[in-house]
């Protein structure tokens, strides 16, 4: 996997990586243009990300059928220099009418097993979850 940034301005750059998509990565206003999303955003983006799309493939294949599904994250911060993320907690949120057992199942397989951004993150960081059904 390869990724590259090109500055364009201020602290403002455009990211690129394998899937040849590009996004504008960005700092504040009090620092630069406030028009793009901040490192530690995206990295907390794709790791609700990764485990929301291993949660989904696992029901389809559980042939669990749902009608929204959505993910959300919070994370605390150190509050010294590094800033790095002290604990982040995942909450994911479906409705439908289905077996409870199957969305815990898909949920603890992404967490513990699948999803190659928790692996990592966990290394250094409490990662905890939470899920709500509405039926």
């Amino acid at each position: 996997m390869n990724a590259k940034v090109k500055y364009i301005d201020n602290l403002q750059f455009s990211a690129v990586s394998d899937s040849n998509h590009s996004i504008i990565i960005d700092a504040d206003k009090k620092l630069s243009l406030d028009q793009g999303t901040r490192p530690k955003e995206l990295l907390l983006m794709g790791l609700i990300g990764c485990t929301a799309m291993y949660v989904v493939s696992l029901l389809k294949k559980m042939r669990v059928e749902f009608k929204d599904f959505s993910v959300s994250a919070e994370a605390e911060l150190s509050d010294k220099y590094p800033k790095v993320f002290t604990s982040i907690h995942i909450n994911y949120n479906i409705s439908g009418n289905f077996d409870e057992e199957k969305f815990k199942k898909a949920i603890n397989l992404s967490h513990n097993h699948y999803c190659e951004i928790t692996a990592m993150l966990r290394k250094t960081v409490l990662i905890t979850h939470s899920y709500q059904i509405k039926k």
